[in-house]
């Protein structure tokens, strides 16, 4: 019975340790995606300084309204896409932050099953030290017994 008892206890922590390292590659993930958008961001914003530098210098030698109006509207598009990214930055550190939850919480059930199973193992071992140790005392008692019969 106490043979069953393992076997499932070793089902139920790889299939709990399975879990938690899909819960770790979809952290891993979702913090990939975070660091992509935080990427994204700073390129986005890069460009609308580059963007707006040149704006600025031809403008100093004269800028006509339909290049001016040109400038303007690609600058309001960044501005736009900057937007964009930020919202895409925040949902991917809520989907951080979710699943490092998921994780831990998972981490927290393979430790309890790796805990049982030691628990387990530790008490297997004190009935079968104990075993032995009886076996020991019933050999020496044989021993004692025959040592005293044949004096």
């Amino acid at each position: 019975m106490t043979a069953n008892h393992n076997k499932q206890l070793e089902t139920l922590l790889k299939f709990e340790q399975s879990k938690e390292e899909q819960a770790a590659n979809t952290l891993r993930n979702a913090e990939n995606d975070y660091q992509q958008n935080l990427i994204r961001l700073q390129s986005v914003s890069d460009y609308r300084l580059e963007y707006m530098s040149r704006l600025s210098q031809r403008s100093m030698v004269g800028l006509d309204s339909a290049t001016y109006n040109h400038y303007h509207a690609f600058i309001s598009k960044l501005d736009y896409a900057s937007e964009q990214v930020k919202i895409a930055m925040h949902q991917a550190k809520a989907l951080v932050e979710q699943s490092k939850k998921l994780w831990i919480k998972q981490r927290r059930k393979v430790q309890a099953v790796e805990m049982l199973t030691d628990k387990r193992n530790i008490a297997q071992m004190k009935i079968e030290n104990k075993k032995e140790q009886s076996m020991f005392d019933e050999i020496a008692t044989q021993q004692f017994l025959r040592r005293r019969s044949s004096c």
